[in-house]
């Protein structure tokens, strides 16, 4: 063998000695017969040599591919060896140690206000009830005393769907829950006392509106029933939801289809610190008003002898002011270090205030 090609294989061996990992020899590997390699070179250098010449060189440099082609082979085999052993005691598990502490998850805050909402209103003897996202036209409008020109009509306000096949029924995404109110006043008879949580869906987005979002509504309906049933279930329910037994609550006159006389329901609070029942400001919190009559009467309600009241709120408002949370889209951003901070302990049970 020429010294050239002696070197080469002293070189070529010392280098397979110093591979320590699967990386290194393969550096190692290509280097000496990949297509660019130097045994591989000195291959193709074989044709322009002379006959007699490559006739000599080209025994033993195909002798020297044989043993170095040997050579990487084994070194490669025990670094596999070595590699899985290797990965065998890193994974290595003892079955008789206690498993590791997991990070328990949280319930979403829109969730934990519906339970926090349900609860309080369960106290006062409310029934939760439900009704399907995709409601008519005149389950979700015209029952409600909706005139045809009113705005939340309009297709810039509500999502209409496609008619279904075979049916001459406009379908819409339900903007509000209260056609659950109209379902049940036509599947029940009265008394009725309800609560209706859930999804509605309007065009409206922005840093404090959603497409979607969740309301709930409530439905009082019986005989015998006033302005001062309404007005006592609210301020009960708001100084309870947020803790406050001495909650300053106002009612101011208002406009909605379905209810007469309407009203708008303030809580104190302060502007300048965002406090809720402090200073002397106020901040409008949800709606209200009695049933409209019209409304029982498309229920198939006798307005003369069945009265009740109606109101509804936001879900996600309120869930934003009794935490502090200051933009409505970071509830559907799907962030765990935002749900870690707002969301509430799974086993923690929804707190009542002492007073309900």
């Amino acid at each position: 063998m020429s010294d050239d090609l002696e070197t080469l294989r002293q070189d070529v061996l010392s280098e397979l000695a110093g591979a320590t990992d699967l990386r290194a020899w393969d550096a190692v590997r290509v280097g000496t017969l990949g297509k660019s390699g130097r045994l591989t070179g000195l291959l193709k250098a074989l044709g322009k040599m002379q006959p007699d010449e490559r006739k000599a060189r080209g025994v033993a440099l195909n002798r020297l591919r044989d043993e170095l082609t040997q050579a990487v082979e084994a070194r490669g085999r025990e670094l596999e060896a070595a590699a899985l052993q290797a990965r065998l005691i890193a994974e290595r598990l003892d079955v008789t140690a206690p498993p590791p502490a997991e990070v328990a998850g949280y319930i979403h805050p829109i969730s934990r206000t519906i339970e926090e909402m349900t609860a309080i209103f369960g106290v006062m003897g409310f029934q939760v009830a439900e009704g399907p996202d995709i409601e008519t036209d005149w389950h979700n409008f015209s029952a409600l005393n909706t005139p045809d020109h009113h705005p939340a009509r309009t297709d810039h306000d509500t999502f209409y769907l496609p008619p279904s096949p075979g049916l001459d029924v406009t379908r819409v995404l339900r903007t509000q829950t209260s056609g659950v109110q109209i379902r049940t006043m036509l599947g029940q008879k009265p008394p009725i006392r309800i609560i209706a949580p859930g999804r509605t869906y309007r065009a409206d987005h922005d840093a404090t509106h959603s497409p979607m979002f969740h309301q709930c509504e409530g439905l009082v309906v019986g005989q015998g029933i006033t302005l001062g049933h309404l007005k006592g279930c609210l301020i009960e329910f708001l100084r309870a939801f947020f803790g406050k037994p001495s909650l300053p609550v106002r009612f101011r006159s208002s406009y909605f289809p379905f209810t007469e006389p309407s009203l708008e329901v303030d809580i104190g609070w302060s502007r300048k610190t965002g406090e809720i029942g402090a200073g002397e400001d106020w901040l409008e919190v949800l709606g209200a008003g009695m049933v409209h009559a019209r409304v029982l009467a498309n229920c198939g309600l006798d307005p003369r002898e069945w009265q009740g009241f109606a109101f509804g709120m936001g879900v996600e408002r309120l869930a934003m002011l009794k935490n502090g949370i200051p933009d409505l889209r970071s509830f559907y951003e799907s962030d765990i270090r935002w749900l870690r901070h707002y969301g509430a302990d799974p086993l923690a049970p929804a707190l009542l205030h002492e007073g309900v």
